[in-house]
């Protein structure tokens, strides 16, 4: 009786008194923090291309004509492959919380690779822009050239971050130090992989298809 009044003074370690874990509230936090760095990106590159005198000068080149028919099903592709990523993580966070943890493994491992794959094509992608297209002079227009570079920069990097977190989360389930008990932090590395995979839908749609 007293054990159970003290916990009600005394929250257990990690949760605050309505229950939100710590860390699940730090995330959160984050992410708004973070959203708020996107669209700070979107909203620059949505002034400069549909502003007053954004592209008088020199046009802004249309999705079709500089990245072809061929890179946009490319790029769309990869976009399919980080939603199922993010299926995935659903699925490795499901497993998780059952306690099945070899199950839980596996499906984040296949979210790794989800996010390799989408890292590899996004330097096939680069690479191809920067020798063939940028440096021959086709694209002109500098400001499409900084925002595209921004964003898509931008948010691979948020992508290799989250990686390695999942590949240190997978290295946790492995070595047995997250189990059940502690799914949360599967939970918390899950916020962050669904926050990344909403933004480059965004970005997908604002660059690549508008």
């Amino acid at each position: 009786m007293a054990s159970t009044a003290l916990e009600e003074l005394h929250p257990p370690l990690g949760e605050e008194s309505l229950g939100v874990v710590h860390g699940k509230l730090g995330m959160w936090t984050f992410l708004v923090m973070d959203a708020m760095t996107f669209a700070g990106f979107l909203a620059g590159y949505a002034r400069l291309r549909w502003g007053v005198g954004g592209g008088a000068d020199i046009p802004w080149p249309y999705p079709y004509d500089t990245f072809g028919q061929v890179g946009i099903q490319l790029t769309a592709f990869n976009t399919f492959i980080l939603v199922c990523s993010s299926v995935s993580m659903v699925h490795s966070l499901a497993a998780a919380l059952k306690g099945n943890m070899k199950t839980a493994q596996n499906w984040m491992l296949a979210t790794i690779i989800g996010g390799l794959f989408f890292l590899g094509i996004q330097g096939f992608e680069w690479t191809h822009l920067i020798k063939d297209i940028f440096f021959n002079g086709d694209i002109k227009n500098v400001n499409f050239a900084a925002t595209f570079f921004c964003l898509t920069g931008f948010h691979g990097c948020h992508v290799a971050v989250g990686v390695i977190y999942n590949l240190i989360m997978f290295l946790g389930m492995r070595s047995g130090k997250i189990h059940q008990g502690n799914a949360s932090l599967v939970e918390i590395a899950g916020l962050y992989w669904h926050f990344v995979d909403l933004v480059w839908i965004l970005v997908f749609t604002f660059v690549y298809l508008i």
